[in-house]
């Protein structure tokens, strides 16, 4: 009758002198003290605090006019404030610039 080579390694183990308090503690056993991370493993998970960290999110005006669409006239004053900056910026010529029309590929220098 033979016996299963995990349950000799487990008894080999056993007998060496931090075995046990591995098996007492729950901890890893590690005698070569080779860098495995278990540290960083065993810590509670950030993500929970996180989340209750930052205030539950409300409806903004964008997703009521997103859910209802023309259905119900919404104001956003935000929204309107930046257009009329945009407007401003186009009067005095500093807003961006107009997209490129045409082909892809084709540059100033070689339609001349």
């Amino acid at each position: 009758m033979s016996v299963p080579r995990a349950r000799l390694l487990d008894l080999m183990k056993a007998k060496l002198p931090g075995a046990a308090q591995c098996q007492i503690f729950a901890t890893v056993y590690n005698p070569e003290g080779i860098r495995m991370g278990n540290k960083v493993l065993r810590q509670r998970l950030k993500g929970p605090a996180l989340a209750a960290y930052y205030p539950r999110k409300l409806a903004s005006i964008k997703d009521v006019k997103r859910e209802f669409g023309p259905v119900l006239a919404t104001w956003d004053e935000s929204e309107e404030d930046r257009f009329e900056y945009i407007e401003e910026l186009k009067q005095r010529g500093k807003s961006a610039p107009k997209k490129k029309k045409g082909p892809p590929g084709m540059s100033r220098s070689h339609q001349l």
